[in-house]
This record gives C-alpha cells, structure tokens and sequence, in this order.
C-alpha cells in the first residue's frame, strides 16, 4: 500500500515538472473557477494581471494565495492548494501576470 502511495505522489510530482503553465492551470483545475479574460466564480487572469501591474511582489504575494488560500472582496473565495508547489504555483502566476487584454 505503501508502495503505491509513493509511486502515485511521484506521478504526481513528475506531471508538473517542465509543463506549460496553461497545462498546469488545468491539470490543478484553475480553470474551473478562472479564464483568462472572463471573470467567473474567481476573477480573470488578465484583471488580476492588471491589478498587479507595476507591483514589485506580485510573485511571492499571488504565489502564497495559490497555496494558501485568499478570501476577496466577494461571496467566494479560493481554497487552499498545498498540492500546488512552489514551482507549478511561480509557473502558474507568471502567466497569469503575462496575461493582456
């Protein structure tokens, strides 16, 4: 049982490694609640790209909210996602604030 635990996790860690952000976006399920250019439940990636621009911490505060969670202004907010690493989550963001209406 163990054994195939650790071989799942692996998958899982070895799926993210060297993927698109758009690929990564879907795989942790991003889009469900995301688009790029419609808001949702969650705000669009080019509003949020504009609400961070010219801002020198986007990265670490928009990473830190991806796996921690963030509760905005709204009625929703965006649960936590620990299984996102650093990495995926800095992939992720990077697009993210690249994204232009």
């Amino acid at each position: 049982m163990l054994v195939c635990l650790v071989a799942v996790s692996a998958a899982g860690f070895a799926y993210g490694q060297g993927q698109t952000p758009q690929a990564l976006l879907h795989y942790y399920k991003c889009y469900l609640c995301h688009a790029d250019t419609e808001t949702k439940v969650g705000p669009a990636y080019v509003d949020i790209a504009a609400r961070y621009q010219g801002n020198t911490q986007a990265m670490p505060v928009l990473i830190a909210a991806v796996r921690k969670g963030e509760h905005g202004s709204g009625p929703w907010h965006m649960p936590p996602h620990p299984e996102v690493s650093t990495g995926d989550a800095a992939t992720m963001v990077g697009y993210i604030l690249s994204v232009k209406p």
